[in-house]
């Protein structure tokens, strides 16, 4: 096990992470100039935190959904739950951007007997489906904006320049299958690691393509519930912003997990309060929503992914084909599936 995952160095993250929340909460009880978002807190809404908690649940079950559906839907269900689950927890505690969930996801598959090079193939064709929603959601809202087809800021900039960079990223992705060298048993290192992100890319393609209703259906319920919860949350301490606004602080807002700090707090909480506060939301009310959603975001994936990962290395331990199962692994993404059995879809 990679000593980032063990046990010792988890535990140190949970607490650094219990550390930070408690100097937040402090914060928010006593410093001045606080004092809006202390109200909001007190005249909360249970109800709606409630709904809140339910939707981010939720998002974690749509999330286990699209990981077997992406990796191999023969997958036992248990084993499925255990690493997704897990991998999410790992998100939380280790400050890599989602790269430790993937770390993760990637010893555990391979302990269960999942090839290394499949493995690496639908961790960057995971990444991608699970990522691109965002960037979709980036160009319809930025163009909903644009059209008028939205309720939000009427400043051309605020939708224009996210729509434009977010389409701009897709097709730079969509081009790289076409850029990057090819790979080979004589290659290099970083030949051979451009050479699975192309073919992560087009087994990213293939699986969209196949209109798998896990994969499809996965990533979009793992983005709308996320998105729910939030408008929950805000629901709670006030109204929710228009629509378009809304589409895009979130995904803006997003962009601060990838600041390398345990649960990326402090930069996933202040990037989504400022994109918020860019497009209009009141200061106040932003802070006391996204602190809200912040605590079920992180809170709930850390709890059921601890116990899964107890559970995961129990399973391995007795277990180390749970994912053997899933040979041959490959999406046809070069010639016709009865090409040749190792182009079986699974």
């Amino acid at each position: 096990m990679p000593d980032a995952l063990s046990p010792r160095h988890l535990a140190q993250r949970v607490a650094q992470i219990a550390v930070l929340g408690i100097v937040v909460v402090l914060a928010l009880a006593t410093l001045p100039g606080l004092g809006d978002v202390r109200d909001r807190f007190a005249d909360a809404r249970p109800v709606w935190i409630a709904v809140a908690l339910v939707l981010e649940v939720g998002s974690i079950v749509s999330f286990v959904v699209v990981f077997r559906g992406v990796f191999c839907i023969k997958m036992p269900w248990g084993f499925s739950a255990q690493v997704g689950l897990s991998e999410q927890a790992a998100n939380v505690l280790l400050p890599a951007g989602g790269a430790g969930g993937l770390a993760l996801g990637a010893w555990a598959l391979n302990r269960a007997g999942m090839s290394p090079g499949h493995i690496a193939r639908r961790s960057v064709a995971f990444f991608l489906i699970t990522s691109s929603t965002n960037f979709l959601v980036a160009v319809l809202a930025g163009a909903g904006l644009l059209l008028g087809l939205l309720p939000g800021s009427s400043n051309i900039a605020l939708g224009a320049v996210p729509a434009g960079l977010a389409l701009l990223v897709i097709v730079t992705v969509l081009l790289l299958p076409r850029v990057l060298p090819a790979g080979g048993s004589d290659a290099g290192r970083i030949r051979r690691a451009a050479a699975t992100v192309a073919e992560g890319v087009r087994d990213a393609g293939a699986l969209l393509r196949s209109g798998r209703p896990s994969v499809i259906g996965g990533a979009i319920g793992y983005l709308l519930f996320d998105m729910a919860a939030l408008t929950a949350a805000f629901h709670a301490f006030g109204h929710a912003p228009q629509l378009g606004d809304f589409l895009l602080a979130y995904v803006l807002g997003q962009l601060g997990g990838l600041i390398p700090l345990p649960g990326g707090v402090g930069g996933s909480d202040g990037g989504l309060v400022a994109a918020l506060a860019l497009y209009g939301t009141p200061l106040a009310t932003a802070t006391a929503a996204v602190l809200a959603y912040r605590a079920f975001q992180l809170g709930l994936p850390t709890l059921t992914g601890t116990v899964a990962f107890a559970r995961l290395r129990h399973t391995l331990s007795h277990d180390t084909r749970a994912a053997a199962g899933c040979e041959p692994l490959a999406v046809p993404v070069r010639a016709p599936v009865v090409a040749a059995p190792e182009h079986v879809t699974v």
